[in-house]
């Protein structure tokens, strides 16, 4: 499984803006039907100027993945460029799940 990550540092005069709008791109890009679910994290570090996220994407495939990048990814990252411009910036990796574990207790 290919998780796509996307961690933003936003710049606290547009941080209650960009967190509303976030709550609702990510819904845009699960709508593409590429991924299976999103986590939006809160990354937890000390800075005064800016605030720091990852969202989390799990693709349905490597080729899922593929077919993002090619059919919709410039475009919803371009709504979030215009409409922030430099008070975002952002970065994009690529993490693949090698094992996953589960405690249950009884």
């Amino acid at each position: 499984m290919i998780i796509y990550n996307v961690t933003l540092n936003i710049d606290k005069s547009v941080h209650a803006e960009w967190l509303e709008w976030i709550k609702d791109h990510i819904p845009q890009v699960l709508a593409t039907g590429k991924f299976k679910e999103a986590k939006l994290t809160k990354v937890l570090v000390e800075d005064n100027e800016t605030e720091t996220y990852s969202v989390q994407y799990r693709a349905h495939s490597r080729e899922a993945l593929d077919s993002y990048y090619a059919e919709h990814a410039e475009q919803l990252k371009q709504e979030g460029l215009k409409r922030f411009a430099d008070k975002v910036l952002s970065f994009r990796t690529e993490l693949e799940v090698v094992d996953e574990y589960v405690v249950n207790y009884n």
